[in-house]
């Protein structure tokens, strides 16, 4: 565990600073810019002089991965330039090229596919009832965790070096993403169901004729286990129901 030399009012500024990381983009560096501009406070309590315009242009080398997991990435090279090099074992450049590309991919999967769509599903049960608090939770669903995160890794990184890699690893965020996305399909299941009823309801339909769609479901789950895309099963079950209202507006 490295020891802190870095001034709080630094850190925090670099933990603002992150927020800019893609306020600059260049078709060469990508984030290197932003990245830099982060790190620059810290890299200028570290370096000065000709040793500092030398590691300002190494941190203009390529880089790119999900914002939010940009944070342990940051947090280790802080770590890193602490040590200016010595007994470190790797470079930063090194580092950034080692962990961008699996991070990016954590993090769309865990923050973009996983916790965004669960915060907006939860925040769409009370949307439907008509509640003005709706918006509120979606923004506090979804930034409380990702801005936790977002301070939580920066201080690991720099605290545990390079161990912070296996940390990551430790925390199966891949798996984490998955449940996330299950327990977003099952809420999504249960406020169309409870739309549906309610439409019932107000229509004045009896909503026992639901039973009616149970052998559509279980086709629906044979066509998907025979390889059959799920975009096709949707138009399939669609024009379904829409055969089905033709006939019952027949009726």
């Amino acid at each position: 565990m490295t020891v802190v030399l870095l001034p709080k009012k630094i850190f925090i500024q670099t933990f603002f600073r992150s927020f800019l990381l893609q306020a600059s983009w260049s078709f060469q560096g990508l984030q290197s810019l932003g990245f830099l501009f982060v790190l620059f406070p810290a890299l200028e309590f570290f370096y000065e002089g000709e040793e500092l315009k030398c590691v300002c242009a190494r941190y203009l080398e390529k880089f790119n991965t999900h914002p939010y997991m940009a944070s342990p990435i940051m947090g280790m090279c802080l770590a890193l330039e602490e040590k200016q090099g010595k007994e470190a074992g790797i470079s930063s450049q090194d580092l950034k090229e080692m962990t961008m590309f699996p991070y990016a991919a954590m993090g769309d999967s865990l923050f973009w596919g996983g916790l965004k769509p669960l915060a907006a599903v939860l925040s769409l049960f009370l949307a439907v009832k008509g509640s003005l608090w709706a918006p509120l939770v979606f923004l506090v669903l979804f930034n409380v965790p990702h801005l936790g995160c977002r301070l939580g890794w920066l201080w690991q990184g720099y605290r545990q070096g390079l161990d912070m890699i296996q940390i990551v690893q430790k925390w199966q965020l891949p798996d984490l993403a998955m449940r996330l996305k299950e327990a977003t399909i099952v809420l999504l299941g249960s406020l169309s169901a409870f739309l549906v009823f309610h439409y019932l309801e107000m229509e004045k339909i009896n909503p026992g004729l639901g039973v009616v769609f149970i052998p559509l479901l279980c086709v629906g789950v044979l066509l998907f286990k025979k390889g059959i895309s799920s975009l096709t099963c949707v138009l399939l079950s669609a024009g379904f129901v829409f055969l089905l209202s033709l006939i019952w507006n027949w009726i």
